[in-house]
């Protein structure tokens, strides 16, 4: 954008082109606006709720490798309210100890404790991936709307400006002049379209593929951790 073009914004051309763009366009123009702003809303509630996550996640595990056993960890996961990593410690660790005491009802009255054994630790896995699948849901809503916006918003910017095109050549058959001073609101309203249409798609684009890329890592660290409370738990009970 050179100095002329922000001149002439500043100096409220811009409004000029809106107040007199159509009826049709105006509503492009807001519902551009609407999913931009809820798009910039989105960005930054996950940017502080990703980062919130990473820090628990992390200060949780160090815990959790620290602790001498799995059940020392239990008070930590339940003040770390947080971090998916310790809901799925308290998913695993609960399950873990029904089957325990399914296997040893009676506790000390029994002559001999009955171990879990790979069967019970496949179960203890599975709860645990059930509650990382239930917790990444919770971390993935309402990026979806960012991938709307950036696919829709372009089309949606390129409709608008079709309309003020063909509202040229209406303009030029009414009055049957193609100077500038017809065509001139009409091809503003166009190019006006597309900029707002772009200006929503753009930060749309590149906050999705962040989003992503943060839901993958941690994904992934939910799945490290996963592997490590089920190796500590088989030394422990097994």
């Amino acid at each position: 954008m050179n100095e002329l073009t922000l001149a002439g914004i500043f100096s409220g051309s811009l409004w000029k082109i809106v107040g007199s763009t159509s009826a049709f366009g105006l509503f492009i123009l807001c519902v551009l606006t609407f999913m931009s702003i809820v798009s910039w809303v989105i960005i930054f509630h996950k940017w502080r709720q990703y980062r919130t996550v990473e820090a628990d996640n992390l200060r949780f595990v160090q815990s959790f490798e620290r602790a001498r056993s799995i059940a020392d960890s239990v008070g930590q996961a339940k003040s770390a309210g947080n971090s998916p990593v310790s809901k799925i410690y308290l998913a695993g660790y609960s399950e873990m100890t029904e089957l325990w005491d399914k296997k040893n009802q009676g506790g000390a009255l029994q002559e001999k404790v009955h171990r879990l054994d790979n069967d019970d630790f496949e179960v203890v896995e599975m709860t645990m991936e059930k509650s990382l699948a239930e917790q990444m849901g919770i971390l993935e809503k309402k990026v979806i709307f960012l991938a709307s916006t950036a696919n829709s918003a372009p089309f949606m910017g390129l409709l608008g400006t079709v309309v003020g095109i063909m509202e040229s050549f209406w303009a030029i058959g009414e009055r049957g002049s193609a100077s500038l001073a017809v065509v001139a609101p009409g091809i503003a309203e166009a190019l006006l379209a597309t900029i707002v249409g772009l200006g929503a798609a753009i930060p749309a684009v590149i906050a999705f593929n962040w989003a992503n890329n943060k839901l993958k890592f941690i994904n992934d660290f939910a799945n490290n951790f996963i592997l490590s409370f089920i190796a500590k738990a088989k030394k422990e009970v097994q």
